[in-house]
């Protein structure tokens, strides 16, 4: 679907329903395309938290890189 700046404006929250159903939307200033109104994904802009990486860190302990020399 195509809209004018103008008619974004107007219609902004019928817009987003719109693209929340999966639609595309694109916005003209006159003839020319300059904005896409797209649903952003659902896990994108979600922080991952310590416990979600739980289980996933796991060091290796007993493998040292061979130009190791430690503290003497």
């Amino acid at each position: 679907m195509e809209v004018t700046v103008q008619e974004a404006k107007t219609q902004l929250s019928r817009l987003l329903r719109r693209v929340e159903a999966g639609e595309e939307v694109v916005i003209r200033r006159g003839r020319e395309p300059v904005a896409r109104l797209v649903r952003i994904p659902a896990h994108e802009g979600k922080r991952a938290i310590w416990g979600d990486l739980e289980g996933s860190l796991e060091p290796d302990f007993d493998e040292v890189p061979s130009d190791f020399r430690g503290y003497a």
